[in-house]
């Protein structure tokens, strides 16, 4: 067993398996994916501190690779003492923001939203008042080593808003020209690769 752990931790419907495409990237680690079933960071903040504080148990060094909405999940739990580095891919980093940009678009007021609890949008999201109440009393703090890659076309959040974040926890960041928020292309797929050979 190496001494170093790699954990991908993957986005909103993506799959753990997918750490498989980063085990020859890192050929001097543990490579791992993290299966989460958590569908709100305050499901997230157990379920993430009791795997982590399993594989502190076992490894001197731990690295994570986290994506979108799994970076963010990560980055509230509290985990963040049991993690050498991160390596974040278009992580959501502004969770409040999101929620009201989905609430303009939608026409939907704090009001609204409090009224009804939930409301289900068209395009099958669901806008919480108790998920943005917990957003907005649980803002991000985060002291990792950080090293993010940002996609110039990413239509979840803004670069300024990505730049901010990077400087407030002196994050080094990458940024993608005509990227979008997921690295899906070969070309997309390739530049994320190439970002991270220099972490190997």
């Amino acid at each position: 067993m190496k001494d170093k752990a790699l954990v991908y931790i993957h986005d909103k419907g993506g799959t753990a398996s997918a750490s498989e495409q980063f085990k020859s990237i890192f050929p001097d680690y543990d490579t791992y994916g993290f299966d989460y079933k958590s569908e709100t960071p305050w499901e997230a903040e157990s379920e993430y501190k009791e795997y982590f504080l399993k594989l502190a148990e076992k490894y001197t060094s731990i690295t994570v690779l986290a994506s979108s909405l799994g970076a963010y999940f990560l980055m509230v739990s509290g985990t963040g003492v049991m993690i050498q580095k991160a390596l974040f891919v278009s992580p959501i980093v502004d969770m409040e923001r999101l929620i009201q940009d989905m609430m303009k678009h939608a026409d939907v007021s704090d009001e609204d939203l409090k009224a009804k609890s939930t409301i289900h949008l068209p395009e099958g999201e669901v806008l919480s008042w108790d998920y943005l109440v917990w957003v907005r009393n649980h803002p991000i703090v985060w002291n990792v080593p950080t090293f993010i890659l940002y996609g110039e076309k990413d239509h979840f959040q803004s670069l300024e808003t990505m730049e901010s974040f990077a400087e407030v926890i002196g994050a080094d960041l990458s940024v993608m020209p005509n990227g979008e928020h997921w690295f899906h292309t070969d070309e997309q797929t390739e530049f994320r690769k190439r970002w991270l050979i220099r972490f190997k």
